[in-house]
């Protein structure tokens, strides 16, 4: 449940932004958790073709949705099945990336700055003894994070985690990758489809996973504690060495799903489950296009779901997490070359979300 506030924190941070070919809002709010553990990544202009936008649910601590929000993107990029147009590639191996960079000395150091204000004037400090120098930050070495040396070299990486929601965006190409429960729903004529699954412990593909890596589950939750199958962190799951990274007890394997985006497109909604919790996508989406064509700016529409979900108080738990929102309105006509634009997926299939409100 987590720790709440006698009152909640309803100051809210919100953007807008856009380019050429789609407009985005977004809005963030603390609620009633104690802490704000929620990140947010939203990038019109990733390269000149492509966007990119991404949600992260902490948990446990900010730190490694904070660091998602920083360099899962830099990673997307960097990866050569981008170089090559394999953005689904791409954008999986980021995932798996994530946790590679989150290890030894470096990783230890990034986490630090990224903490609270001790962590952050330590890790700043080694940062400045121990990072390499001069010539060597541009040797081969310059992006091999487990190159670095110092105290915390063997540092396996943090227990706390986070979960990652992302949609990228080019042309009329919707890839949506998802580890964990925050999820993304596009509008297609007012209807909501879920292009991204929750990843709980009791889903049998997950709970077979679970089981075979030694896990088990209790109450929901992995081990008893976790209530994700999949999550980005969480190094104390995924302690196997016998096993591959998509096979761990908790994995970072994102669900790929790509969509060919067609006129009937609207807007895409990405979240996190402080927002699920409480209304179901359908629900989201009949709210959105209440106000979408009223406001001028998509984040008061955002601000106004925030809102809507947030609880009177903490006696029932629901409305009471963190809130992080992000809402892309496609610009029209989207030139897709399809009169149909199904949904095509490496995961699950395109799937109503008119699902029952938790």
């Amino acid at each position: 449940m987590g720790i709440y506030l006698s009152s909640p924190k309803t100051e809210k941070f919100s953007e807008d932004g856009g380019n050429a070919r789609l407009r985005y809002g977004l809005s963030s709010m603390q609620g009633w958790r104690a802490s704000m553990e929620d990140a947010h990544t939203a990038l019109p202009d990733l390269d000149s073709s492509t966007s990119f936008f991404g949600v992260f649910d902490g948990h446990g601590g900010k730190v490694v949705a904070k660091f998602c929000a920083k360099y899962l993107h830099t990673q997307v990029l960097k990866n050569e099945a981008y170089l090559a147009g394999d953005l689904a590639a791409s954008v999986q191996k980021a995932f798996f990336r994530m946790d590679e960079m989150m290890r030894g000395q470096r990783g230890w150091r990034e986490l630090a700055v990224l903490g609270d204000k001790l962590n952050k004037f330590t890790g700043m400090i080694e940062g400045f003894i121990w990072s390499p120098r001069g010539g060597e930050s541009n040797n081969d070495h310059v992006d091999d994070w487990a190159f670095e040396e110092g105290p915390h070299s063997d540092f396996a990486g943090p227990t706390s985690g986070s979960t990652a929601c992302v949609a990228i965006i080019r042309n009329n190409q919707l890839i949506v990758a998802n580890a964990g429960d925050s999820r993304c729903v596009i509008s297609r004529k007012g209807q909501a489809y879920n292009l991204s699954r929750d990843h709980k412990p009791e889903l049998e593909v997950e709970k077979e996973r679970i089981l075979k890596a030694g896990g088990f589950i209790h109450a929901g939750r992995v081990n008893g504690s976790l209530n994700l199958a999949r999550a980005i962190g969480d190094m104390e799951f995924k302690q196997n060495k016998f096993l591959p990274a998509e096979k761990q007890i908790v994995t970072a394997t994102p669900d790929i799903n790509i969509v060919d985006l067609c006129d009937d497109d609207e807007f895409l909604v990405l979240a996190c489950d402080g927002i699920w919790d409480c209304m179901s996508s359908q629900q989201v989406v009949d709210f959105v296009n209440e106000y979408i064509n009223v406001e001028s700016n998509l984040s008061v529409v955002c601000e106004r779901v925030l809102d809507r979900c947030l609880a009177p108080s903490t006696a029932g738990g629901e409305g009471c997490d963190n809130m992080t929102m992000i809402l892309v309105k496609f610009k029209k006509p989207i030139s897709s070359g399809t009169t149909e634009g199904e949904h095509s997926s490496s995961g699950s299939a395109e799937e109503s979300a008119e699902t029952e409100t938790k």
